[in-house]
């Protein structure tokens, strides 16, 4: 009985089961948008953090560079000499550690060494600006200092300047690149964690002082490098044995060589500039940087909390808009939806005094008319949730196909600390910024879907309440008023 009368009764209804059920069905749309749109974003920082920071560490230990000594050099300082006469060509590498003040490599171990720490490896960032120039007639000299020079080109942000020429004349180019030296017996953490190697292959724990590199494949295109290529710094040649491809956005370093080598180049035996921390509990994190803060003086822990809160750019705009302003946009939408719900179904209760009086005279219950109401309203709610759902999946679906680009940029203050990719960006550096380029995705989750169904549900139960109550206060005498 209860189920023909209802099938009977929607069929009668269409029209306002209709309007009620599309106006739940908007606001549970919206709701599975945002919650989408918001798990994108979460995605997306997550891609940037592991870009930059590391997959899979939770903390990185570096010191702050020291300030410059007053009259000090700003910068490096190249030095050209050519022939009395003639066109000559000369080339120059200035190597300089980057990423904040050295630490000795032994604090690797002392930090592998305290309570909650899984695993740490060190890792140096270098950035390498090389110079090449050519002369003609007379006698060069050229300083140049990245303090007061032109930038060019080259990955990494290079630095260059025009020298001093006495008598001639003199042509420069400028490139500047960065690079990471890798602990390659642990390369599950660190600097090569995010990378994966396409072509060629990764070091292997045998090769800590191989004159071997991998490059970034961005880097690989720019300098048309391939598997065998060789490339020199600072005078030393070294084999390129694989091209690598980050896992997420754009690669911070351009080159990657193992500890060794890089701390020869440096000039930082036995030196690191970043420590990279894995705890044994991501609940711990907190905890193990306050031991190694504690314990390790002049030190700065960054955690990855801390880093996320530097991420700024239209990423990190569009995040904080998802998840305030679409919040509450969402809960007032579905208030509003539900409220409309309920008057609709009160409403449309008024218009049947005849029938429920008449159904009560007939001997029916105050509960089973009640029931019929609520079971009214469920059909309804759900017909609104299902619609919600796929209005939601088709909008999830649209930014997804639609991928649109949200740029992120991590900086660090002067003085650092501030966690980032070895190289251009590494923790300590002055004033510098990364920026990556994000697509948005829209994942729909299981529990998403779930929350809808139970909205849907609770908007059903809520319309079914208030036009339940206003059934149950009829009368039969209602019905006869109503006859006209």
């Amino acid at each position: 009985m209860f189920g023909i009368y209802l099938r009977r009764e929607l069929s009668r209804r269409k029209k306002a089961a209709l309007v009620i059920a599309m106006g739940l069905a908007l606001g549970i749309a919206l709701v599975i948008t945002v919650n989408s749109v918001s798990a994108g974003m979460t995605q997306a920082q997550d891609k940037v953090l592991k870009s930059l920071y590391g997959l899979g560490t939770d903390m990185t230990v570096t010191k702050a560079q020291s300030a410059p000594k007053a009259g000090g050099s700003q910068g490096p300082d190249f030095k050209f000499d050519a022939k009395s006469s003639g066109k000559t060509s000369q080339s120059s590498d200035r190597v300089m550690t980057q990423g904040g003040q050295a630490l000795k490599s032994s604090l690797v171990e002392k930090v592998a060494a305290q309570k909650g720490v899984a695993s740490a490896v060190g890792a140096l960032s270098l950035n390498v600006t090389k110079v090449d120039g050519s002369f003609t007639q007379g006698k060069a000299k050229s300083s140049t200092s990245s303090g007061s020079s032109q930038q060019q080109g080259g990955p990494g942000g290079g630095s260059g300047g025009q020298p001093q020429v006495q008598g001639g004349g003199a042509d420069f180019n400028v490139n500047s690149y960065s690079v990471a030296g890798v602990d390659v017996t642990d390369q599950a953490l660190g600097p090569l964690a995010t990378m994966k190697v396409t072509s060629g292959k990764t070091f292997t724990s045998a090769q800590t002082d191989a004159k071997a590199a991998v490059v970034s494949k961005s880097y690989a295109k720019e300098k048309k490098y391939k598997v065998g290529s060789t490339f020199k710094i600072s005078g030393t040649t070294f084999t390129v044995i694989g091209i690598a491809t980050p896992d997420s956005s754009e690669s911070t370093t351009d080159v990657y060589l193992p500890l060794k080598q890089a701390q020869s180049l440096g000039d930082a035996k036995n030196k690191v500039t970043t420590i990279y921390v894995k705890a044994t509990d991501s609940k711990q994190i907190s905890t193990v940087k306050k031991t190694i803060h504690s314990n390790i003086s002049g030190t700065t822990v960054t955690t990855s909390s801390d880093l996320a809160s530097t991420v700024s750019g239209s990423l990190s705009t569009a995040s904080n808009l998802a998840g305030s302003v679409g919040k509450w946009l969402s809960i007032t939408v579905l208030v509003a939806a539900f409220l409309v719900a309920a008057l609709l179904t009160s409403s449309a209760v008024s218009r049947r005094v005849r029938e429920f009086g008449t159904l009560k005279a007939l001997g029916w219950p105050s509960r089973k008319v009640t029931r019929q109401v609520v079971g009214e309203s469920m059909v309804n709610g759900l017909i609104g949730g299902g619609l919600g759902i796929a209005l939601g999946l088709a909008a999830a679906y649209t930014v997804t196909a639609i991928s649109p680009k949200l740029q992120a940029e991590l900086g660090s203050s002067g003085g650092g600390g501030m966690g980032g990719g070895p190289g251009g960006g590494g923790p300590g550096q002055q004033a510098t910024k990364n920026t990556l380029e994000i697509a948005l995705t829209a994942p729909v989750s299981l529990t998403t879907i779930a929350l809808a169904v139970g909205l849907a549900v609770a908007g059903g139960l809520i319309a079914g309440a208030m036009g339940g109550w206003r059934a149950s206060r009829m009368r039969p005498a209602d019905a006869l008023r109503s006859v006209s």
